[in-house]
């Protein structure tokens, strides 16, 4: 799998620790930064990693900020994506399980390395349940993203 990965100065160090694992488990990284840890924006390294899944540069991303706050409230503003924070593995299984996510965040500053490499795992072993009430939900999701996109939902 292509999986892009993104992180601020706050996560630079869990993120290089991501990429490492995800190689071990032979996936393709695209490392889009940051790569020290020196003070960046986050929104720059969102809009990187958000913009290789709708070009379909990567099938999924990780987003890694101090608390994960700022980086999945930046990426869910970019029409198609659907982040989460997950710093536990039951959501991680969930958000792909239910709801299809195509960004995982995570907060450097909540989490260890070693609990990021089981997220993270549980994470890319998942997949969509496909059953019909999740792919009702999403649609209606969509239909809301849709919606403000044409302008209809600002008045």
């Amino acid at each position: 799998m292509v999986i892009a990965v993104g992180a601020d100065h706050e996560g630079f160090c869990l993120k290089t620790l991501v990429v490492e694992f995800l190689k071990k488990l032979k996936h393709e990284v695209n490392d889009l930064g940051t790569y020290n840890e020196d003070p960046v924006d986050y929104p720059d390294y969102t809009r990187a990693v958000s913009e290789a899944i709708l070009s379909k540069k990567a099938e999924r991303g990780i987003l890694i900020c101090g608390s994960a706050v700022g980086v999945c409230v930046a990426a869910n503003k970019f029409p198609g994506i659907r982040a989460a924070i997950c710093h536990d593995t039951f959501s991680a299984r969930q958000s792909i399980e239910d709801d299809n996510i195509n960004i995982l965040c995570l907060g450097s500053m909540v989490i260890g390395p070693e609990l990021a490499k089981e997220i993270v795992n549980v994470w890319l072993s998942a997949t969509f349940s496909i059953a019909e009430r999740h792919n009702r939900r999403l649609a209606k999701v969509a239909e809301i993203e849709k919606e403000f996109i044409m302008g209809k939902g600002s008045e």
